[in-house]
């Protein structure tokens, strides 16, 4: 009997109320308890990724983290919103209340030569407040973790403030503390009075609660900061655009505009989606969408992207995509994809913590049942105890990969190289071998027809020109492209239509034109007919047969891109071995291959042969990456470790990769596997930070060598560290770019 296969679909959920890689763990446990479903949920973002069967809804998935005690939505755009607005200042206003509560307390706690008579009965009248709703926050949500037979970070923080309260208050109304004349000393290692009265740790009451919600505004702040580049990303989408409709505009919202719609771009708007110049010239700015520096020249007929902003005329554009379609809403896309991911040392962390907080907890009760059993006075026993709690710090660990993260890939999208995820970035770190392309990825792929060469008593020259022209009009290749070209500049007539199209992947194209069967593709290595190309020319040829009968020979020229040659080198420096595969013959490979000081250079691959090739690379050991931008590119990006396609290449190479250079600059490369090597470097400083920190502190605790203060102070730093750390990937800067070779007219 044959299974039937559950279609799994993909939800994106914001989840709210977690403050700890112990919360991610939580989640992802209840979420994967459901039949056939798995999720991965990122602390960072707040964004939960969750693969499930068709028949459980959304609705389902967020009734089951609320379950577990957090709140759950479907996500909305990456724009400030109203609500997040209201929570930050609610935030702010309640550190600030804080801080002016429990400053005091501080400093006559920490000062004896201030201490006048009944201060400490003034610092429990302004430590209470503190204790109950200064720390609401941390109550309320470890009692919800309670409820739901959860510990997490919040617990500890709670157990700590209400421990050190609650002795403060015994040992004001019990412990002969509230004396009026009591003066209390203050050392950084907490000790036993040795005249009787129990010392008060109201200055652990609230700077407990004062630390860490200082911590957590400035981790907030931080992580607020990672995001920023997807924000940019948002912003760029305009938001209104003006519909030319014959000789009359009118302005709708951006929502509204349909494909084929012509609308407006005055200098300085940005253009309202991807489209079509109809009318104007001008220069665009694409620096904010692809990370090219340089304004681009557009005229009639060229291709705009929306975001892009119009430096110079007046431009009628006709849209032709809308919404998620365009390429503005493709990056952010992957950017948030990417960030949704985790890397494999980060799924270790989660592990960690998902146990760290119920140890820390068994550490706690230990400590304090060791100090009692020893014969320690019993308030030396509780401030170990409560500094175990205050402490022991995952937020760390659940932090060190996803903040990492999400700034180097906002950081690569600002510079032009989409990621799709952690695991891309682990490609890219580990990458020593990688296969190019030449058509359109170490050459511009803007060819021109150089000659055109007819059999002598064939059809001649024009009528096989017009019919060549004619069967490449369904062609997306550059070489088709310049062959369509040249045919409608010179003919200056309208083609035939053509019928029966078909491409030859990594050969040509056919089709039917006016009843006759033509071919344009590669020619064999003995051309028929007495044809001839000149061995080494800086042409491609391309053979066009009428009828199965050769009947001439188009030559077609190219230009090796400016960066080519300096982004070979700069591989070659980073340890990776450049490899040239490309469909053209042997002649024009060498040439480009020598030209670039490539070594290896495999001409007239098929696309299954690219694919051989790329195996046999994997098979003595490379890690291998496939930059490609073609149809013929799709099966070798898909084999390859890692895929790496042109942002000016077709969908299919696109769809196939791991990575996308946005401007189809391949220098662009060398800076993907710095970065990448950068933010690896970085997560790792992270992880050590957060394990080591822990390692180091808590055993300091459980002997009675830090107060619950200084636990306080260093918990909060631990993750503000970690944060800051990751938020210097923002500025990471690619290696400045030096004048290029001049362009050469070379071979496809």
């Amino acid at each position: 009997m044959t299974r039937a296969v559950t279609a799994l679909v993909t939800t994106d959920l914001t989840v709210g109320g977690m403050t700890c890689a112990a919360c991610v763990q939580r989640v992802e446990r209840k979420l994967g308890r459901l039949e056939g479903v798995t999720a991965t949920v990122n602390l960072a973002t707040g964004r939960a990724r969750v693969s499930h069967p068709a028949q459980i809804s959304a609705s389902a998935l967020v009734e089951t983290v609320e379950k577990a005690g957090y709140t759950a939505a479907l996500p909305e755009p990456p724009k400030e919103r109203p609500r997040e607005a209201d929570e930050s200042r609610e935030e702010r206003q309640r550190l600030l209340t804080t801080a002016l509560l429990a400053l005091p307390v501080l400093v006559l706690s920490m000062v004896p030569d201030l201490q006048f008579r009944n201060w400490q009965w003034l610092c429990f009248v302004l430590a209470a407040p503190v204790a109950v709703w200064g720390a609401w926050p941390f109550h309320t949500r470890a009692v919800r973790g309670l409820r739901h037979s959860a510990a997490t970070m919040d617990t500890l923080v709670s157990l700590g403030v209400i421990a050190s309260f609650s002795w403060s208050a015994y040992a004001l109304f019990l412990g002969g503390a509230g004396d009026p004349g009591m003066r209390m000393p203050f050392s950084l290692v907490p000790s036993a009075a040795d005249d009787g009265v129990a010392h008060l740790y109201l200055e652990a009451a609230v700077g407990v609660p004062l630390f860490v919600l200082a911590g957590r505004f400035l981790e907030a702040r931080a992580r607020h900061g990672t995001g920023a580049a997807l924000r940019s990303l948002a912003r760029l989408a305009a938001k209104d655009v003006a519909v030319r409709e014959g000789r009359t505009e009118r302005l709708v919202p951006v929502d509204e505009l349909g494909v084929g719609q012509v609308f407006v771009v005055r200098p300085g708007e940005r253009v309202a989606t991807d489209g079509q110049v109809v009318q104007g010239s001008s220069a665009v700015d694409l620096s904010l969408v692809t990370g090219e520096s340089e304004p681009v020249e557009v005229g009639p007929g060229a291709a705009v992207v929306g975001g892009a902003v119009n430096a110079g005329g007046l431009l009628l554009v006709r849209a032709t995509a809308v919404g998620a379609d365009t390429q503005l809403a493709r990056i952010a896309r992957l950017v948030t994809e990417a960030q949704a991911g985790k890397a494999k040392v980060q799924r270790l962390a989660d592990s960690v913590a998902g146990v760290f907080v119920p140890v820390v907890l068994a550490l706690a009760v230990t400590t304090l049942g060791f100090w009692l059993g020893a014969g320690a006075d019993p308030q030396a026993a509780v401030t170990a105890c409560v500094a175990v709690l205050v402490v022991a710090c995952p937020c760390a660990l659940g932090l060190a990969t996803p903040t990492a993260l999400m700034a180097a890939t906002g950081r690569g999208a600002q510079l032009g190289v989409l990621v799709t995820g952690p695991q891309a970035l682990e490609g890219l770190r580990h990458l020593d071998a990688v296969v190019l392309d030449k058509t359109g990825t170490l050459t511009t792929g803007h060819m021109t027809v150089a000659r055109v060469t007819a059999v002598p008593g064939g059809l001649g020259r024009d009528a096989v020109l017009r019919l060549a022209g004619a069967v490449e009009q369904g062609s997306e290749h550059p070489v088709g492209r310049a062959i369509f070209a040249q045919a409608r500049r010179e003919l200056g007539e309208q083609l035939p239509a053509v019928a029966e199209f078909r491409a030859l992947p990594g050969r040509g194209v056919r089709g039917r034109v006016e009843g006759h069967l033509v071919e344009v593709r590669s020619p064999d290595e003995e051309l028929p007919n007495g044809l001839a190309v000149a061995e080494g020319a800086a042409h491609t040829p391309v053979l066009v047969s009428v009828d199965d009968v050769a009947q001439a020979i188009v030559e077609v020229g190219d230009v090796v891109r400016p960066g080519s040659y300096r982004a070979v080198d700069r591989l070659r420096r980073l340890g990776v071995r450049p490899v040239l595969a490309t469909g053209d013959r042997e002649a024009p490979a060498r040439a480009v291959a020598q030209a670039l000081g490539i070594d290896e250079a495999y001409a007239r691959c098929t696309p299954e042969e690219k694919a051989d090739l790329v195996r046999g690379l994997q098979g003595e050991g490379h890690r291998v990456a496939v930059i490609g931008d073609g149809v013929n590119d799709a099966a070798a990006l898909a084999v390859a470790d890692l895929g790496i396609a042109m942002g000016t290449g077709t969908d299919v190479a696109i769809g196939a990769a791991d990575v996308t250079l946005v401007r189809g600059d391949i220098e662009a490369l060398a800076d993907a596997v710095r970065l990448a090597r950068r933010t690896l470097g970085t997560i790792r400083a992270n992880l050590v930070w957060a394990f080591g920190y822990n390692a180091v502190t808590v055993p300091l605790a459980m002997v009675g060598l830090l107060t619950p203060m200084l636990a306080a102070a260093a918990m909060s730093a631990s993750s503000v560290l970690v944060v800051a750390n990751s938020l210097r990937l923002r500025a990471w800067q690619p290696s400045p770019a030096h004048p290029s070779p001049a362009a050469r007219s070379l071979t496809r």
